[in-house]
């Protein structure tokens, strides 16, 4: 069997270019932070939940099993196909030198870390929060498609008993998940 016939079927025109998408998602992180509209928030602090799904177009990992796609070795192996990064609709910069590593997914640990980090700055509401993790998160990767970021504030200080209090957005193409507890 060729290579074009066993690693290739799924580019037949018949499948009208269909793209491989992943949802990479983190669930759950919990931060202790001093968010919140009031001072008394921001001194005495509060628990987080922060949930983060980033849509991502994944076709390189067919090719590369790793986080990093070397395009000139994907441009080989799509040589024994008669194909070109072209027919994947992956397109190089203006200079390929400069523009030969991709990244073929989202690194949740990365993503993890630039959470982590924007906890860590103090914002008065939480709309302003979510949205500046969702604008790092954008800002890092050049391949998120699509991403919701939902953010709870565990007992908020409102005179009676209320679990959370949430703020979610989203930003580009993404499937909003089903949320469960």
């Amino acid at each position: 069997m060729a290579i074009s016939e066993a690693i290739f079927p799924i580019f037949d025109p018949v499948l009208n270019n269909l793209i491989p998408m992943a949802t990479i998602a983190l669930e759950g992180m919990r931060f202790f932070a001093y968010h919140g509209y009031y001072e008394e928030e921001r001194i005495l602090g509060n628990e987080f939940i922060l949930d983060v799904y980033v849509n991502t177009e994944t076709i390189l990992t067919k090719f590369v099993d790793d986080l990093h796609a070397d395009l000139d070795e994907v441009e080989e192996i799509l040589k024994g196909a008669d194909m070109t990064l072209k027919d994947i609709d992956v397109k190089r910069g203006k200079k390929p030198e400069k523009d030969k590593h991709r990244p073929t997914t989202v690194n949740y640990e990365t993503v993890y870390l630039l959470c982590q980090a924007e906890m860590r700055e103090s914002t008065l509401l939480l709309e302003t929060l979510v949205e500046n993790i969702a604008d790092r998160i954008i800002d890092y990767f050049d391949n998120v498609e699509g991403i919701l970021v939902r953010l709870k504030k565990r007992t908020p200080p409102l005179g009676g008993r209320v679990d959370n209090a949430w703020v979610m957005i989203t930003k580009g193409e993404i499937e909003i998940p089903m949320f469960g507890e």
